[in-house]
C-alpha cells in the first residue's frame, strides 16, 4: 500500500472490492447490451421472490421491530455506543437532520402524494373512492413508512455501532458476526457478508437515485414544459447531480454531508409549514390523530398481512417493495448514522431513530396525503387521480397547482430533491467505500469519487432496463440474501449483550465507598483533602509519573512472579500509566490513570476573582478501564491505596470471566479514547460547572 498523501494510495480490501465490482460491471454490462431482455429477466424474478420469499420478508421486518424495542427498553438500554465517558459527536438537531436525509427523504418527496392517491383509487381490499378507501390508504401509507422502516435501519446501525464503538471491531457488517463465528469474519465469510451489504446498498441506493431522477424530470418539465419527459433527459439529470455528489463527497463528512443534511431539513420544515398553512389545516389535524391512533391499534395485524387469500400482485408492488428496498438500504443508513451516533446510549439511539423520524413522516403524509385527498374528496379535483396513475412522480407538483405561489413552491421543491440526491450518493459513496475498504475510516479521495460514480451508472442502467419496475428488482433481490445477514446480527447483538450483562455485574463500581470501608482510619482524611483540593496540571503529572507508575510496577512485578503476562507503560505525550494483564484467548485487564482539566468550578476559591472565559483550570487522576472512564479521581492516594484500587478492579475482572465461561474475546483495536467524542486530552480542558464525585 502507498503513502496515504499519494493520490494513488488505497485501503481497498481485495477480496471484497474486486467480487463485488466484478457482479456490478457484469449487470451493467449485460443490463446495457440488451436490456429488454433484462427487463423481462427483472419482471419474471420479481414475481418469484414476491411469491415464494413474501413471508420471510414480513416476519424477518417483525422480529427487527420487536428485537430493537425490546433491547431499548431492557437493561441494556443504558449501555452506551463507544466507552462510558463518550459523548454524542453530533447536537440533536445536527445528527437527525444527517440521518433523515440519509434515511428517505427522497422516498416522502416521491410517495407523499402518490401513494395515499394510489391506494384511495385502488385499495387491496374494499371499494375504491370511499371513505373508507381514504382511511385505508392514509393507514397503509403510515404503515409502510412508520416504525417499521426505521427498525431495520435501526438494527444495523445499533449493532454495527456498538462492536465498533464498544469493543473496537471494525466499522463494517462482518463484526456484527463476531461474537459467533470470532476471527472467521476476517476472513472469507466476513468478506461474504460485506460483499453483499455493498451490493444491498449500491442496488437500494440506485433505486432512490432513479426516482429521484423521474421525480426531477417531472418536475422541470412542470416548470419548463419544453424539457420532455424520457430516459434521456433523466439520465443526464443523474449524470449532472452525480458531478454534484463528487464534490460533496470529496469535501467529506463534516463540510459536505452536514451542511446538505441540515440544509435539506429546512427545506423540507418550510415546505410542510407551507402546505400546512394553506391547505386544509383543521382537517389535517384530524386525521393525523385518528391514522395515528388507527396505525397504532392494528399495527400488529398489517405486520403479518399478506393478502394470502387473494391472487393479487399488489403486496409485491407496494409493501415488499417498499421493505425489501430498505432492507437493500440498510447497510448504508444504518452504517452511516452508525458513524454519527458514537457516545449515545442504546435506549437514546433507538429512540431517536424510531420515535422522532416516524412521528415527522406521519405529519408529512398527513399534510400533503391528506390535503390531496381533500382536494378530490371535498373539492371535487378527480383529475389529480388519472394523472398520479398516468406518473407517479407528477403527484407533487400536480398537487401544488391547488396551493398558492405554485411555480416558486415547485422550484423549491426540484431543489430540494436535488439536494436529496446529492446527499444520499455521497453519504452512500462514503459507506461503501468503508465496506469495501474493511470499515476503513479515513479512505482515499479517488476511493470515494469511484463508488459515487458507480451508483450513478447502476441508476441509468437499470432506468435502461425498465423503469421503476427495475429498480423494484434489484432491490427486492439484494434484500433477500441481506434480510439474512441481519438475523444473525440480531442473534449476534444478543449474544454480546449478554456478556455485557455479565459485565455490569461483575465490574460495577462503588469503588470509593469500598475503599473507605477497606482502608485504614487515616484513609478518610485523604479522601475529604482530595475533594476540596483543585490541584494544577504540574501536580497531577507529577503524581501520575511517580505514585501511580510506580503502583503499577509493583503490582506487575509481584503478578510477573505468580507466573502470569502482565505490562505497564507511560504515555508521555497525554501523560497517563497503563496497566494491563494478558491471558491467552481472554479479554485482557486494562487499568489506566489518565490526566484529565476541567475548568475550575464556581465554589472553588470564592474569595478569588475568576476569569468568567473559563481559562483557569484544575486536573484529576482519572481511572480509566477497557470500557472506558469511570469517573474517580485517585489524586492524593498513596502507592498502598493505588494497589489496593488495581486489586479491586481485578478481582472484579476475574469474577467477570468466572461467570461468563467460553466468551470469545473481543479483539480491539488501540485507539485514543480520550481524543474522541468531545473527550479531550489533558491540554484541552472541558468546562465544567461542579466538580464529579
Amino acid at each position: 500500500m502507498t503513502s496515504e498523501k499519494s493520490p494513488l494510495s488505497s485501503t481497498v480490501l481485495i477480496p471484497v472490492f474486486i467480487p463485488a465490482v466484478i457482479v456490478i460491471a457484469l449487470m451493467v454490462i449485460g443490463t446495457i447490451s440488451n436490456p429488454e431482455l433484462a427487463g423481462d429477466i427483472f419482471s419474471t424474478t420479481l414475481a418469484y421472490i414476491t411469491r415464494s420469499f413474501g413471508w420471510f420478508y414480513m416476519l424477518s421486518v417483525a422480529i427487527f421491530l420487536v428485537f430493537i424495542v425490546s433491547i431499548a427498553f431492557s437493561r441494556w438500554g443504558n449501555i452506551k455506543l463507544g466507552p462510558d465517558h463518550a459523548e454524542p459527536e453530533y447536537s440533536f438537531p445536527a445528527w437527525f437532520a444527517m440521518l433523515f436525509s440519509a434515511g428517505y427523504g427522497i422516498a416522502l418527496l416521491f410517495f407523499g402524494v402518490a401513494e395515499p392517491v394510489l391506494h384511495y383509487a385502488a385499495p387491496p381490499e374494499g371499494p375504491a373512492l370511499t371513505v373508507d378507501a381514504a382511511r385505508q390508504a392514509m393507514q397503509i401509507a403510515f404503515f409502510h413508512w412508520g416504525f417499521h422502516i426505521w427498525a431495520i435501519y435501526g438494527l444495523v446501525g445499533l449493532a454495527l455501532a456498538y462492536f465498533a464503538f464498544r469493543h473496537g471491531l471494525p466499522l463494517s457488517m462482518r463484526s456484527t458476526l463476531y461474537p459467533l463465528i470470532g476471527e472467521k469474519i476476517h476472513g472469507s465469510m466476513g468478506h461474504v457478508v460485506d460483499i453483499f451489504a455493498i451490493l444491498g446498498t449500491l442496488f437500494g441506493i440506485a433505486t432512490t437515485l432513479g426516482l429521484s431522477v423521474a421525480q426531477i424530470n417531472a418536475g422541470l418539465n412542470y416548470l419548463w414544459p419544453d424539457i420532455p419527459v424520457n430516459t434521456t433527459v433523466q439520465i443526464i439529470a443523474i449524470v449532472a447531480i452525480t458531478a454534484l455528489a463528487i464534490l460533496s463527497v470529496v469535501a467529506g463528512m463534516d463540510k459536505g454531508v452536514k451542511r446538505l443534511s441540515i440544509l435539506n431539513m429546512v427545506l423540507a420544515i418550510a415546505l410542510v409549514l407551507f402546505v400546512f398553512a394553506v391547505g386544509p389545516t383543521i382537517f389535517i389535524l384530524n386525521t393525523f390523530m385518528q391514522n395515528t391512533g388507527s396505525y397504532l391499534s392494528n399495527i400488529v395485524e398489517r405486520t403479518f398481512n399478506l393478502q394470502a387469500y387473494t391472487a393479487s400482485d399488489w403486496i409485491g408492488n407496494w409493501t415488499l417493495f417498499i421493505f425489501g428496498w430498505t432492507i437493500a438500504w440498510a447497510p448504508f443508513v444504518g452504517l452511516f448514522i452508525a458513524k454519527i451516533s458514537r457516545g449515545r446510549t442504546i435506549r437514546q439511539f433507538v429512540v431517536g431513530v424510531m420515535v422522532v423520524p416516524t412521528i415527522f413522516t406521519f405529519l408529512w403524509f398527513s399534510v400533503f396525503g391528506d390535503t390531496a385527498l381533500h382536494l378530490i374528496m371535498v373539492q371535487g379535483y378527480t383529475a389529480l387521480i388519472d394523472e398520479v396513475q398516468a406518473d407517479h412522480a407528477i403527484a407533487l407538483f400536480k398537487l401544488f397547482e391547488r396551493l398558492p405561489l405554485t411555480s416558486i413552491v415547485s422550484f423549491v421543491t426540484v431543489v430540494l430533491i436535488i439536494t436529496f440526491f446529492v446527499t444520499s450518493s455521497d453519504s452512500g459513496s462514503l459507506v461503501i467505500d468503508s465496506l469495501a475498504s474493511g470499515g476503513a475510516q479515513h479512505t482515499p479521495v479517488w476511493q470515494r469519487v469511484f463508488w459515487a460514480s458507480t451508483e450513478g451508472i447502476v441508476a441509468a442502467a437499470l432506468l435502461l432496463a425498465g423503469g421503476l419496475g427495475a429498480l423494484q428488482t434489484a432491490s427486492i433481490v439484494s434484500a433477500l440474501p441481506f434480510a439474512v445477514i441481519m438475523l444473525i446480527a440480531a442473534i449476534g447483538m444478543w449474544r454480546a449483550l449478554i456478556i455485557e450483562g455479565h459485565h455490569e455485574v461483575s465490574l460495577q463500581q462503588h469503588m470509593q465507598q469500598r475503599q473507605g470501608a477497606k482502608a485504614g482510619p487515616g484513609f478518610w482524611k485523604k479522601r475529604l483533602a482530595n475533594l476540596v483540593d483543585f490541584p494544577p496540571r504540574e501536580t497531577v503529572e507529577t503524581f501520575i509519573r511517580t505514585t501511580a507508575y510506580q503502583a503499577m510496577q509493583r503490582v506487575d512485578q509481584e503478578l510477573e512472579q505468580q507466573g502470569w503476562v502482565a505490562e505497564v507503560v507511560f504515555d508521555e505525550h497525554n501523560c497517563r500509566a497503563r496497566f494491563e494483564v494478558f491471558q491467552e484467548g481472554k479479554l485482557e485487564f486494562v487499568y489506566e490513570i489518565r490526566l484529565r482539566g476541567y475548568a475550575m468550578p464556581d465554589f472553588a476559591f470564592p474569595e478569588t476573582e475568576r476569569d468568567l472565559d473559563g481559562d483557569d483550570h484544575y486536573y484529576r487522576a482519572e481511572v480509566f478501564l477497557r470500557r472506558g472512564g469511570q469517573s474517580y479521581d485517585v489524586y492524593g492516594y498513596d502507592q498502598q491505596d493505588i494497589i489496593s484500587d488495581i486489586l479491586d478492579q481485578f478481582e472484579k475482572y476475574l469474577h467477570f470471566l468466572h461467570i461468563s465461561p467460553g466468551i470469545l474475546p473481543w479483539k480491539m483495536e488501540e485507539h485514543d479514547d480520550s481524543l474522541k467524542s468531545g473527550d479531550t486530552d489533558a491540554g484541552e480542558a472541558p468546562a465544567v460547572s461542579d466538580r464529579p464525585a
